[in-house]
């Protein structure tokens, strides 16, 4: 038997003859998604490197919103700060030596408002405590913070270097200010749009693509033996997409059958939307299928999650169970809801209490567990609610909502569908940014408002190929 890469791509070639199929396409609105190229290396460093100085430029302004003096920024190689990665350059893959970054929000007498230094020895150290003396900032800023990994990435060893490097009379103006790590992480420049617009529509793209070609496959496959025809099959194959398209991605595709009989029933309280596998078996017809597939390129993250039905052979759009286009509905409501609630300056608690309250006035039930998304898949910014805490979130819940960020709306909703007599979970996921034209939260490429429909024509097994 062949490996997965060759036997899928194997797959794909294979049966082009005999997969007439055609999906829904479109499952948003007079959108039919693409796969968008990638520029070559050089040009995505370009890019890179513009983003982030336009950002960089923004760190004075924080500074004096926070009403903090200076920044401070220090790490080794492969022990970097979280925030980081926000101001590297596009060619610098770590840290070197000791990298230290100094940030002022006022700078007297002419001096620059930023300093870096990429040292072994302790030369950094004279140099920065003569700039302080010079510029005499009263509080100088560290990320030391215990809980939120955006404004807490100064290791522990490097904090007792930068405080015997600095001495005792600077030691004693650290201060820990959260939000400085956390919004300059957040804040997505406006020149990022329109390649996160083109990353959310390949991973539509490619996730049609996977539900057209694969799982036809998996239903009508090859001989047993040949192919196991299990979702595993199918994320591999989304991976395998991925790789061959130039792009990565920040977590492993996941496929299950959301009417399996091995799934969790909806009120089960080990139900996890964070890993909710269903057991690794064969797609078959009539078929509730779901994927969480994210792509990730110049420093972007995507996060989506579609749902799709599997036709019987012969079955149109008008043989589709009312029941399942009931419960897509009732999660795209459950968006909205979260959507609406999403006021600037609010914590993400106080959106979660709002939304919960609206949702159970509607008498839909589920859960909501939506975050920032775009520099990191799970990027700097409130939380609004996570799937074990539906009530509030520690500490990240309390953050306020920021502008100028990308989010995921992740959630589910709870359907009854008499067609198979059971309740089902209706999850979905899409990112969202901020409009300043219109002053409320746009999506980035659209929503699945309809189910990806998978037709699958009856095919006889003795003519597939028996060679790959």
């Amino acid at each position: 038997m062949r490996g997965p890469t060759v036997l899928l791509t194997c797959l794909i070639n294979s049966w082009t003859a005999f997969t007439v199929v055609q999906a829904h396409i479109g499952t948003a609105p007079g959108k039919t998604p693409e796969v968008q190229t990638l520029p070559s290396l050089r040009e995505q460093a370009r890019l890179l490197d513009r983003w982030t100085e336009e950002r960089k430029a923004l760190i004075p302004g924080l500074l004096r919103k926070y009403g903090v003096d200076a920044w401070l920024m220090s790490q080794r190689e492969y022990a970097e700060d979280t925030v980081f990665w926000a101001l590297k350059e596009a060619t610098q893959f770590s840290a070197r030596r000791r990298t230290t970054h100094l940030f002022l929000a006022d700078p007297v007498g002419g001096a620059p408002s930023s300093y870096s230094w990429v040292e072994n020895t302790k030369a950094v150290w004279t140099e920065l405590r003569q700039i302080l003396a010079t510029q005499q900032p009263r509080s100088i800023a560290l990320n030391t913070h215990s809980e939120i990994a955006f404004s807490g990435g100064l290791h522990a060893g490097e904090l007792d270097a930068v405080i015997i490097g600095v001495g005792d009379e600077w030691k004693n103006r650290f201060v820990l200010e959260p939000m400085l790590g956390v919004e300059l992480v957040a804040t997505m420049v406006k020149s990022r749009l329109p390649w996160y617009q083109k990353l959310m529509e390949t991973s539509w793209a490619i996730i049609e693509e996977a539900f057209v070609s694969v799982i036809v496959l998996s239903i009508d496959g090859l001989k047993k033996g040949e192919y196991d025809r299990a979702t595993r099959d199918i994320e591999w194959w989304m991976r395998e997409k991925i790789q061959f398209l130039n792009y990565t991605t920040w977590f492993q595709p996941s496929v299950f059958i959301l009417t399996g009989k091995g799934f969790p029933a909806a009120d089960d309280p080990s139900v996890s939307m964070d890993d909710p596998r269903a057991p690794d078996r064969p797609v078959e017809y009539g078929d509730l299928i779901h994927t969480d597939f994210g792509v990730s390129a110049l420093g972007l993250n995507t996060d989506t999650q579609h749902i799709g039905y599997v036709l019987y052979p012969g079955e149109t759009e008008a043989d589709v169970p009312k029941g399942m286009i009931e419960g897509l509905k009732k999660v795209n409501r459950l968006q909205d809801i979260v959507k609406s609630n999403m006021k600037i300056g609010m914590t993400g608690n106080e959106i979660l209490k709002a939304s919960r309250e609206q949702m159970r006035s509607e008498g839909i039930q589920g859960k909501i567990y939506c975050h920032a998304t775009g520099e990191w898949g799970h990027s700097a910014g409130t939380v609004i609610g996570m799937t074990n805490l539906q009530d509030e979130v520690p500490v990240l819940g309390d953050l306020p909502l920021l502008k100028n960020t990308y989010y995921s709306i992740e959630l589910f909703a709870e359907h009854f569908v008499p067609e198979r007599n059971r309740t089902i979970v209706f999850p979905q996921e899409e990112d969202v940014y901020w409009d300043e034209a219109t002053n409320s939260w746009e999506w980035v490429y659209g929503r699945q408002e309809e189910l990806l429909l998978i037709r699958t024509p009856a095919i006889d097994r003795e003519e597939a190929p028996t060679e790959l």
